[in-house]
């Protein structure tokens, strides 16, 4: 167990290079009743080396979709018409982004890399399963 973790360590680090969303993809999802909503949402596990990089600086780039908040915004992997909220994509395509500083001018689809802590969440339903927090972001010339 002890070289799978470090394996693990070495190949999902950040430093490693492996960033992006790639480290989202192997996350299995599994539909799960929640009463408060009376609804099923899509509860994901998480394998042992994303749990290991847990609070550290991940790299993602994707595309802004800002809303009622100018320090939290949604980035997708995918451009909004074909993001998980509107075509289909799985949750694992999605971070919610909270940022060290308020952003502006920040409109939907700009494509932007982004830098943050990652947290994960498997038990909140009003938050992503993938959250980069004290971020920070470059929009990306297209």
């Amino acid at each position: 167990m002890r070289w799978f973790l470090l394996i693990s360590l070495l190949v999902l680090s950040p430093s490693s290079g492996l960033e992006g969303w790639e480290l989202f993809h192997k996350v299995s999802f599994a539909p799960e009743y929640f009463e408060e909503a009376d609804a099923y949402f899509e509860v994901p596990t998480f394998d042992d080396g994303l749990k290991a990089i847990v609070g550290e600086e991940v790299t993602l780039t994707g595309y802004a979709i800002p809303f009622d908040s100018d320090t939290v915004f949604i980035l997708s992997q995918n451009p909004f018409a074909s993001c998980f909220f509107c075509g289909g994509a799985g949750p694992e395509t999605v971070a919610e982004v909270s940022l060290k500083e308020p952003f502006k001018g920040l409109v939907i689809d700009d494509n932007v890399t982004v830098k943050g802590k990652l947290k994960l969440n498997s038990t909140d339903i009003y938050h992503l399963n993938f959250i980069l927090e004290e971020a920070t972001y470059e929009v990306n010339e297209q």
